[in-house]
């Protein structure tokens, strides 16, 4: 099973907003809508997990964290990020970051 957090992003959220509207409009079936955002699920997850190379590095105040249902989640304050091998430095405030194990899917 993929997980679901893409649906969260700009991405996502502008698929479901268009299947909304297809439906509303009578031009697919909320079964097929559900099939289409199944299918965006895994092939997002697939894609971050094959394509992306790029490594980053962090460091930072932790806030807060949690572990509930095999998910991590921690928020960060004062948080540096260093992309590898350009050492470029990026300054946050505030991050979260919600992990999730990889290995199941």
């Amino acid at each position: 099973m993929s997980y679901q957090l893409y649906r969260n992003t700009t991405l996502g959220h502008t698929l479901q907003e268009s299947l909304d509207e297809q439906i509303q409009l009578g031009q697919i079936s909320p079964n097929l809508a559900l099939k289409v955002l199944l299918q965006f699920d895994k092939a997002i997850n697939q894609a971050l997990a094959q394509r992306v190379k790029t490594k980053i590095s962090f460091k930072g105040k932790l806030n807060t964290y949690r572990f509930c249902d095999n998910v991590w989640t921690f928020v960060l304050n004062k948080v540096e990020f260093r992309e590898a091998p350009v050492q470029e430095l990026v300054k946050v405030d505030k991050v979260k970051i919600v992990a999730c194990d990889g290995k199941s899917m």
